[in-house]
């Protein structure tokens, strides 16, 4: 006995030294040209850019991998300490490698593949899945292995188990394509990691080892299983107490995902920010850089675009009538076949509907659900087809199982609010839907202004020396062109008018005026305003511009008028006021305006610190102001009475370019310009009498009662140097308070009614155009 103890005792030790040095064997073998892997310790992951409203809502985000990055120490214990019970119970214990565990897993794991029954146990530390997430492949292979044991032990000896346990959350992976432990809970739950209840932490640490397995949607049964699991194994650790063990095992999984707030939908600012961003830092910062974005977006101002916009080229396309059913299908199996059909792209929330039955008083309707209702026929008088039961069609619920009948508009439009003192984009609608075509037609489509420019040629003669009751004449102006043709202007209305005032003219729209004045002033001038103002980077000579001949984008028009009532000072439109990277510091500022003042001191009734105005001047400001006076006088009398809101003071101008194709309203409250463009994308005429002033200024007029709704009514700031006087608006002449057109007109102070005030010499020069474009 003896003997073979001792003998046993021999062997034992031969097999250990062996295994020993076979194992110190692997580890010299497996141990060379290993990953480096002291780069974790400034470990940067992939990390969500984030783009917020200028009121701080969350409304895009871009990512390969959604992650938010969250150090340790704002983990909240309990957070990870669930994970600590699930995945590596002695991680505070070990070197890396747990052999009791390890032992442990091995035993577990032959008894479930002898007996065919259990589940089968992983041996792998949390420091082991750091190496193999961070530094090697997931190859099933025993060289991983070796090479994750050895990476392992590494790393225990280079980093503290607080650093490895920080790179282990926020690198996991938690399904919905939600990665580290603060994703996951935001995606799951939109909650902070501090404000997760028991449950739904034991949900989140019952994820990574197989996300998709536990997906409580496809899942229910064995996501509740283990989630359950999971609290029984925080109460066997004493991390929480049996009661709330058995009122946490009770709780259903209720999921709130984070979804982007439907009160802050802004699609097509979003994408100008992501090509900015792109453009600016690249793609890989954009999609993995964690950049925070503080946009100028005012969320309740584009609801109001959208709804405004929304509601205006759907008003215009059922003046053109109904265009007919999306398709007719058999009612027999009417549930399943229009269950098969597609709705248009982009026409949520709308949804098809099949005609069942035509009644006396409605229409019956199914639904794709078998749900069934009604569309009244008193709602269809702008349908002159009738419809027939079989026939699909597109409807949008409103109460008591009643619906409406709608149908994708073909026209297109946009609408953009700007500050006019900063040039911020408040809110900016480049479409019907942005899910039916991406195309922004705020920012990229170029279209001729029409008479939406005419603000600007007159800007040219009040500073050449004409001022609002300055006499012009309109009548017929006929003019050769180089190649043999003649080319004569005509007005709206089919006639001319005679002598008129500049007020009286421009609040008209008169086309003939305008002709004769540039021709009188010459081109130079008005090309020369129309650059000052980023209308257009080079206006060609020809007298047809004046008209609004030439294209530009409605986010320039717009800030150009912005230019107007913010006293002729230069902004540029932006849509990005500050980003910061993912550790907090600023790397991009729109304002480069440096304020020492401005520190973090606390306020003790001191004044505020006052920043200089360094924006450029483009025209004088009494100049600025003689042309929103007149325009507010177009908003009372003019092209633009349809835009104007009952109990406000707004200033507009409409333009409607040759042949109806594009149309507009521009215009502005005190501080806030919008500009609204109208058109199909491949241009063709709207059909008159479908003007600016007809189709574009009721939207103006729609947003703006919206957005100025609450307050009070704001009159125009006054500059220095301008002084009134009472005129007779169409004549000029000085009037008295009796005179039912007399109004009190602007002056510099070298001007008078008439020609009290000088006109000019540079105002008579001359420059006759070489060639003329097409006009309205």
């Amino acid at each position: 006995m003896w003997k073979f103890i001792k003998n046993l005792f021999f062997l034992g030790l031969i097999l250990a030294i062996l295994g020993g040095a076979t194992i110190l064997g692997l580890f010299v073998y497996f141990g060379k040209d290993l990953p480096d892997y002291t780069h974790l310790k400034s470990y940067d992951p992939p990390v969500l850019t984030r783009i917020h409203s200028g009121d701080g809502r969350l409304f895009a985000e871009y990512a390969t991998e959604k992650r938010v990055f969250v150090p340790i120490t704002a983990i909240p214990k309990n957070v990870w300490d669930a994970f600590l019970v699930v995945e590596d119970r002695n991680f505070y214990n070990h070197i890396g490698l747990d052999w009791i565990g390890l032992f442990r897993a091995t035993f577990h794991n032959i008894f479930s593949y002898l007996t065919n029954r259990g589940s089968i146990m992983g041996g792998s530390t949390i420091t082991q899945q750091v190496a193999k997430n961070f530094l090697l492949t997931g190859e099933k292979t025993l060289s991983r292995k070796v090479k994750e044991a050895i990476l392992s032990l590494r790393l225990e000896k280079t980093y503290t188990k607080d650093k490895i346990l920080e790179l282990y959350l926020n690198e996991i992976y938690f399904g919905g394509g939600a990665y580290g432990i603060a994703a996951a809970a935001l995606h799951y739950f939109n909650k902070s990691l501090e404000d997760l209840t028991v449950p739904e932490i034991a949900f989140l640490a019952a994820l990574p080892k197989a996300p998709n397995n536990y997906n409580p949607i496809y899942h229910k049964e064995a996501a509740m299983a283990r989630r359950n699991w999971v609290i029984n194994r925080m109460l066997e650790e004493g991390m929480i107490t049996a009661d709330v063990a058995l009122e946490a095992k009770k709780t259903p999984i209720r999921l709130n995902p984070h979804t982007l707030s439907p009160t802050v939908k802004a699609d097509y600012f979003a994408e100008e920010v992501r090509r900015f961003l792109k453009e600016t830092f690249g793609g890989k910062v954009l999609y993995q850089g964690g950049l925070s974005v503080h946009t100028t977006l005012d969320s309740r101002l584009q609801k109001i675009a959208d709804a405004a916009l929304r509601r205006g080229l759907l008003g215009f396309d059922k003046k053109l009538g109904f265009r007919g059913p999306i398709t007719t299908l058999p009612l027999a199996d009417w549930q399943n076949r229009l269950a098969l059909l597609k709705p248009p792209v982009g026409s949520a929330p709308w949804q098809l509907a099949v005609v069942l039955d035509v009644a006396a008083a409605a229409l019956k309707i199914g639904l794709p659900s078998g749900k069934k209702g009604q569309i009244l026929l008193s709602t269809l008088t702008w349908v002159k087809k009738p419809l027939k039961a079989g026939d699909v069609v597109l409807v949008e619920a409103q109460k008591n199982e009643v619906y409406t009948l709608q149908q994708m508009p073909q026209i297109e439009g946009a609408l953009v609010a700007l500050n006019p003192h900063t040039g911020q984009v408040l809110a900016l609608a480049g479409g019907f839907s942005y899910a039916r075509s991406e195309f922004n037609r705020a920012t990229q489509a170029m279209r001729q202004t029409g008479s939406a420019f005419k603000p600007f040629v007159y800007i040219a003669a009040l500073e050449s020396g004409y001022n609002p009751a300055s006499i012009l004449n309109d009548a017929p102006f006929v003019i050769k062109l180089s190649n043999g043709q003649y080319w004569a202007p005509r007005n709206i209305e089919r006639r001319f008018f005679g002598k008129n005032t500049l007020r009286h003219a421009i609040e008209k729209s008169f086309n003939a005026t305008m002709v004769r004045l540039a021709h009188t002033m010459g081109m130079k001038k008005i090309r020369d305003v129309a650059q000052r103002f980023g209308i257009y980077d080079d206006l060609p000579p020809y007298l047809s511009a004046v008209l609004g001949s030439q294209e530009t984008t409605l986010l320039r028009f717009t800030a150009a008028y912005g230019m107007l009532v913010n006293g002729g000072r230069k902004i540029t439109p932006h849509l990005i006021d500050r980003i910061k990277d993912r550790h907090g510091k600023t790397v991009y500022k729109h304002d480069h305006r440096v304020c020492p003042e401005c520190g973090p001191q606390p306020w003790d009734q001191q004044s505020p610190p006052e920043l200089p105005d360094e924006r450029e001047t483009v025209t004088d400001p009494v100049t600025a102001y003689q042309m929103v006076s007149i325009l507010e006088g177009a908003a009372i009398r003019g092209t633009g009475r349809r835009a104007k809101p009952e109990d406000q003071i707004v200033a507009v101008k409409t333009g409607t370019s040759n042949d109806v194709k594009d149309i507009w309203t521009l215009g502005f409250s005190r501080d806030l310009v919008v500009g609204v463009f109208l058109g199909y994308d491949a241009p063709q005429g709207l059909g008159k009498p479908n003007t600016g002033g007809v189709i574009a200024a009721p939207i103006f007029k729609d947003f703006m009662e919206h957005a100025l709704e609450g307050k009070p009514k704001m009159p125009f700031r006054v500059p220095e140097g301008a002084k009134f006087v009472a005129v007779n608006r169409k004549t000029g002449a000085r009037t008295t308070p009796k005179d039912p057109e007399g109004i009190l007109e602007v002056f510099k102070e070298d001007q008078g009614p008439n020609q009290e005030g000088a006109i000019s010499a540079a105002a008579q020069d001359s420059e006759v155009a070489p060639t003329l474009g097409g006009l309205y």
